[in-house]
C-alpha cells in the first residue's frame, strides 16, 4: 500500500515530473508546473495537498489537492494525477477519500467540486465512488493537446442540500436544467416556475474596450473595487484581466488562462449590471485574446443577470446547488458557457449519471443556435 503524506517544498521538483508524465507539456494549471505556485498552494492553511509514495522505492507516484480560499466554505478538487505505471490501483480513490475526510467530513469545507476530464470513464468514476455526484457538463472548456469538455461533480457536506434558499423563477430556458438536477441529486424546484427571460438590454453605443493584462494591477483594483468579497461570486479564481471603455464607467474583471485558451468572467463595476449590454464586446475581446471558451457562475435568483447571458448567446451548461453560503441559507448558481469554436463530442465518453447533462445542454444548445423552421401548409 502506498504511504500518503502532505506535499512539501521538497516534492517540487519530483511533482512536476510526475504531472509532465501524466499530462505531457500541455498541462494548463499552475499546480503541476509552476514552483512558485506549488509552493504557495503547500503552505495556503486553507488547502490540503498530499501525494502517494511507492513503499518500495519512495518514488513519488500520485498527487491530489483540495484548494480552499479564506472566507469561503467551498473547495476544489484537483491536479489528481497518478503515475502511468502506477494505475489501477486504486491510487486516485484513495488520496480523494483522504482529502475529502480531512477538508469535507471534517467539517472546514460545506463542499468540494471537481472537473474532470471526459476523455475515458476513469476519472468520472474515481469521483463517484468517493461521494461525488454530477453538477453538468464544460464543453470545450480547456485546450490541452486539443479542445476537450470537462464534467463538473461535488460532494457536499451532510445537510448543505438541504438548507438551500429557494428561487420563485427562472428563466424558462433553464427549466430543462433544474429538472436534471432535481433526478441527479433528489433535490427539489418545485416551487419554482418559469418566466420569459428579460429583453436585453442594447448597448449605449458601439465603442471599443481597452483590456489590461497586467495581473498584479488588477488583483489590487479588484481587492480595492470589492473589499468585502460581495459582488459576483467564483470561488477560487482570482481576476487577471481587466476590460473597460474608454471612459472607464464600467470594469469587467476576469481570469483568462492563455495555456489552457479560457476564460472565466469574474465580476463588474459598479455591478455585474452595467455591464450586461456589452457583453458581446466583451466576449469579442476575450476572443482576440486567445480565449476559445468563455464561462461565467451566475447566482440562480439573478434573473436579469441569466436573462442577459442568454441573449448573448451563453447557454446554461451546469448548476452547483447550494453553492454559497449567506445568513438566511445556501444559494444556487448556474455555469453559463460560450464557445467560439466547434463543439465536437464525438470523442467524448459520458457515464450514465452524466448522460442527461450531455442531452439536456444539445437541446439548450441546439435551441439557441439552430434556426426554428415553420412550415407552411
Amino acid at each position: 500500500m502506498s504511504i500518503l503524506a502532505p506535499a512539501s517544498h521538497a516534492d517540487i521538483a519530483e511533482l512536476r515530473q510526475l504531472y509532465y508524465a501524466v499530462y505531457g507539456p500541455h498541462y494548463p494549471a499552475p499546480l503541476g508546473t509552476d514552483p512558485v505556485e506549488m509552493a504557495r498552494l503547500i503552505d495556503d492553511p486553507h488547502s490540503l495537498w498530499l501525494v502517494a509514495r511507492c513503499p518500495d522505492t519512495g518514488a513519488l507516484c500520485a498527487s491530489a489537492a483540495i484548494h480552499g480560499e479564506p472566507g469561503s466554505r467551498i473547495g476544489r478538487l484537483e491536479g489528481l494525477a497518478v503515475h502511468p505505471e502506477h494505475r489501477s490501483g486504486g491510487l486516485a480513490a484513495t488520496l480523494t477519500e483522504a482529502l475529502c475526510a480531512r477538508m469535507l467530513d471534517g467539517g472546514r469545507l460545506d463542499s468540494v467540486y471537481a472537473t474532470v476530464r471526459t476523455v475515458s470513464a476513469g476519472p468520472q468514476r474515481v469521483v463517484a465512488r468517493n461521494g461525488f455526484r454530477p453538477l453538468g457538463l464544460l464543453p470545450n472548456a480547456v485546450d490541452l493537446s486539443s479542445r476537450e469538455s470537462l464534467a463538473l461533480y461535488a460532494r457536499h457536506s451532510t445537510g448543505v442540500l438541504d438548507r438551500r434558499v429557494p428561487v420563485p423563477a427562472v428563466p424558462a430556458p433553464l427549466l430543462p436544467l433544474l429538472r436534471t438536477v432535481e433526478d441527479s441529486l433528489g433535490v427539489t424546484y418545485d416551487g419554482t416556475t418559469g418566466t420569459d427571460p428579460l429583453p436585453a438590454a442594447g448597448p449605449e453605443k458601439a465603442e471599443p474596450l481597452e483590456m489590461i493584462e497586467a495581473p498584479s494591477f488588477v488583483r489590487r483594483r479588484f481587492r480595492d473595487r470589492f473589499p468585502d468579497g460581495g459582488g459576483w461570486f467564483y470561488p477560487l479564481h482570482t481576476p487577471n484581466v481587466l476590460l473597460t471603455p474608454e471612459d472607464g464607467r464600467f470594469e469587467v474583471y476576469a481570469y483568462l488562462n492563455r495555456t489552457g485558451r479560457y476564460c472565466s468572467l469574474l465580476t463588474a463595476h459598479p455591478d455585474p449590471a452595467a455591464a450586461a449590454a456589452h457583453l458581446e464586446p466583451v466576449t469579442r475581446a476575450l476572443t482576440r485574446a486567445g480565449a476559445g471558451y468563455v464561462e461565467a457562475l451566475v447566482p440562480l435568483a439573478r434573473h436579469g443577470a441569466l436573462s442577459a447571458f442568454l441573449a448573448q448567446g451563453f447557454v446554461a451548461s451546469a448548476l452547483y446547488p447550494a453553492m454559497r453560503a449567506d445568513d438566511d441559507g445556501f444559494h444556487d448558481y448556474v455555469v453559463l458557457s460560450r464557445s467560439t469554436e466547434q463543439i465536437d463530442f464525438r470523442g467524448v465518453v459520458v457515464e450514465p449519471p452524466l448522460q442527461p447533462y450531455l442531452d439536456c445542454y444539445l437541446s439548450a444548445w441546439a435551441s439557441t443556435y439552430l434556426p426554428t423552421f415553420e412550415v407552411a401548409s
